[in-house]
């Protein structure tokens, strides 16, 4: 049976997020799954979606698009009082998502979360949050989402390098971070409020990472596979408003693809389609 008969309300998890302070004494992660059924596609709110992030209106799901259908269900697992760490205190670092079947908006998908692979990390400790559909008992679609939880200051930063030369030029309005908060419901205040992004630490809001990984595959559209895994590093956060350069080179069936500063060259997001 699913532990919760639909998808949980963003609001009493935020307070949850917001209230929740310090780290387990001895941080172990919990073996519960959550999972519900029966969740369908609401039209209106995938238009949304599509244009926020580029993508054509299409009975195809974007494969970024059931990540944010299952954040309710990701965030009542973050949330818990079995969750080691504060969701206000970890860093979205990587994200891979495999396309194993149809997604269609048509279906009615099965979603599980659960959290695996705590392990330590030069500057702290990661963990994932992995996420499964399924349609009609056949598991379609993968999210592996990592998580760092910050105890010490980089070594570095990323270098400049030798930028690839952009395929594209994009102009990311302010607006983007709010956007997406709006049709995602990671309404993180970094995305959304200039003042409670500098008591973070970013002198401007920035975009959500799967945001970024989104646009890219938009920009891709009409030339992937039917089923590929799409694996992303979230490098420099993109300050708003910004002008990025987006590259992608073809390789074999899949691609190789980044996102990066306009005037430095210095990686916002580096990423492989295979």
């Amino acid at each position: 049976m699913p532990d919760v008969d639909r998808m949980p309300s963003l609001g009493p998890l935020y307070r949850a997020a917001a209230l929740r302070r310090g780290v387990a004494a001895d941080p172990a992660l919990p073996s519960r799954e959550l999972t519900v059924a029966g969740v369908t596609v609401d039209r209106e709110h995938l238009a949304a979606y599509d244009r926020v992030c580029g993508f054509r209106l299409r009975d195809e799901l974007p494969a970024t698009y059931p990540h944010v259908v299952a954040f309710p269900l990701a965030m009542a697992l973050m949330t818990g009082r079995d969750f080691p760490f504060p969701l206000l205190g970890l860093i979205h670092v990587a994200n891979r998502i495999e396309v194993l079947g149809p997604l269609r908006s048509s279906a009615s998908f099965a979603f599980a979360v659960r959290a695996e692979a705590l392990r330590p990390h030069d500057r702290g400790t990661q963990l994932d949050i992995v996420t499964t559909a399924t349609v009609d008992g056949t598991l379609v679609w993968r999210d592996t989402s990592t998580y760092l939880r910050r105890t010490s200051a980089s070594a570095g930063g990323s270098s400049s390098g030798d930028a690839p030369v952009p395929n594209a030029v994009w102009r990311v309005p302010r607006r983007v971070g709010g956007d997406y908060a709006a049709v995602s419901g990671d309404r993180n205040p970094i995305h959304t409020s200039r003042l409670l992004a500098k008591v973070f630490g970013f002198p401007r809001t920035i975009a959500h990472g799967m945001w970024t990984k989104a646009r890219c595959l938009a920009a891709l559209e009409g030339r992937l596979p039917d089923t590929y895994t799409v694996d992303v590093a979230f490098k420099l956060p993109i300050l708003l408003p910004a002008t990025v350069g987006f590259s992608a080179v073809a390789q074999g069936s899949g691609w190789d693809f980044g996102v990066h500063d306009g005037r430095s060259g210095r990686p916002h997001l580096t990423g492989l389609v295979r």
